[in-house]
């Protein structure tokens, strides 16, 4: 779902400088295959796959963004009215959530490069997912997002 209107939170989870470098390092890995064969065409491999690999990236990583009273994590979104309260989430507690602390029918919208999130529970008595756990870079804009949106 998207909105034409300015969002009171919006971040694309993109990987960090270690996902991009592994998209190149797939690209020269693919690119030295050929190599000994044809040079050229080992580097238009080597071009095309880390190419296809950053592309990839880009397009799979979701969007976490609150606007129009609408949380949209991923596919999902869910009207603000529905939320009840938020949490910021540190790594550690972020590792112990998506552990131990994990309700098998909570929603969950991860990327590993962003270690922190946001727990944040659904008020509506009629939906089994009791939660949803969102992974995003900065936990307490998206907290303060939410309850901006919340008390208005």
């Amino acid at each position: 779902m998207t909105s034409r209107a300015t969002p009171e939170f919006h971040e694309r989870l993109l990987p960090g400088p270690g996902g991009w470098l592994g998209a190149a390092g797939l690209g020269v890995i693919a690119g030295i295959v050929p190599w000994p064969f044809n040079p050229p065409l080992g580097i238009a491999t080597g071009i095309l796959i880390c190419a296809i690999g950053m592309i990839a990236l880009a397009t799979t990583s979701p969007v976490v963004q609150v606007s129009a009273g609408v949380l949209q994590a991923g596919r999902a979104s869910v009207p603000l009215s529905q939320l009840g309260e938020a949490a910021p989430l540190d790594a550690t507690a972020m590792r112990w959530e998506l552990g131990p602390g994990l309700d098998a029918r909570a929603y969950v919208c991860l990327r590993a490069w962003a270690r922190t999130g946001v727990r944040i529970a659904l008020a509506d008595p009629r939906d089994p997912t009791p939660y949803w756990l969102v992974s995003t870079r900065d936990p307490h804009a998206l907290v303060a997002a939410l309850s901006k949106k919340a008390a208005s």
